[in-house]
């Protein structure tokens, strides 16, 4: 951040819109890894990402995308294809000796029974321990997609 008089320039990611510093703080000085969750129109990515000196290291990841190699179909977008890539990434995070981490939903607007808590779900029935209610998750019906199919 540059001061000068009368003028204050502000970091370039916080001007852009793309990193809350404040948030991002809170979430380091747990120390543990982050359950990093995004989602776009078409997909849904989910990442755990521990914190270095030189920039955040992505351990392990998973995309919705990859879906259609374990047989996926249907549209990677929805509740049920954010849970998949949520347990995907779980497993990959299990491999890698990871036991636990903690929801960095970014600049997303927390919104209960969304698909960032589906993604959470999976990687919690995957094994992963993440501090979280039971209020936010969506109804198993909705996760296993028989809205859907009705």
């Amino acid at each position: 951040m540059v001061k000068r008089k009368g003028y204050v320039l502000r970091y370039k990611r916080r001007e852009k819109g793309i990193t809350n510093y404040k948030k991002r703080l809170s979430l380091l000085k747990s120390r543990k890894p982050r359950l990093v969750v995004r989602k776009s129109n078409k997909h849904i990515t989910v990442q755990v990402v521990e914190y270095h000196e030189d920039g955040d290291i992505v351990i392990t990841s998973a995309n919705s995308k990859e879906l259609g190699g374990y047989g996926w179909k249907f549209a990677t977008s929805n509740i049920p294809s954010a849970y998949l890539t949520g347990y995907i990434c779980g497993k990959k995070a299990k491999l890698k000796n990871i036991k636990s981490a903690i929801v960095d939903t970014g600049l997303h607007t927390v919104v209960k029974s969304s698909r960032i808590f589906a993604a959470v779900k999976g990687t919690i029935d995957a094994g992963l321990k993440i501090p979280t209610g039971d209020d936010i998750f969506e109804h198993e019906d909705r996760i296993r997609g028989k809205h859907i199919q009705s």
